[in-house]
């Protein structure tokens, strides 16, 4: 089940990023690998997003995403087709 979170901050260059959400304490770490997006996944400090996560560890934090995708759009393809 998605809940609504915001993004804290979002390291384009490296692909991650922390969310922020009353049901992640601390903040939730995320990777542009689990976006639910089509193209090329970016993201900026304050945007509103959908989230689904797991309380697994992860570099510092006590939660990660497993999928998420911006609260204005319908969720895409987690991963884009290699080659």
């Amino acid at each position: 089940m998605a809940i609504t979170a915001f993004v804290r901050e979002w390291h384009d260059d490296e692909g991650w990023g922390v969310l922020d959400s009353t049901e992640t304490p601390g903040g939730c770490w995320a990777h542009r690998g689990n976006a639910a997006v089509r193209g090329y996944a970016t993201f900026t400090a304050g945007q509103e997003i959908r989230l689904e996560f797991e309380a697994a560890g992860q570099d510092g934090y006590a939660f990660r995403a497993f999928r998420f995708w911006p609260a204005d759009e319908t969720p895409g393809h987690t991963a884009e087709p290699a080659g």
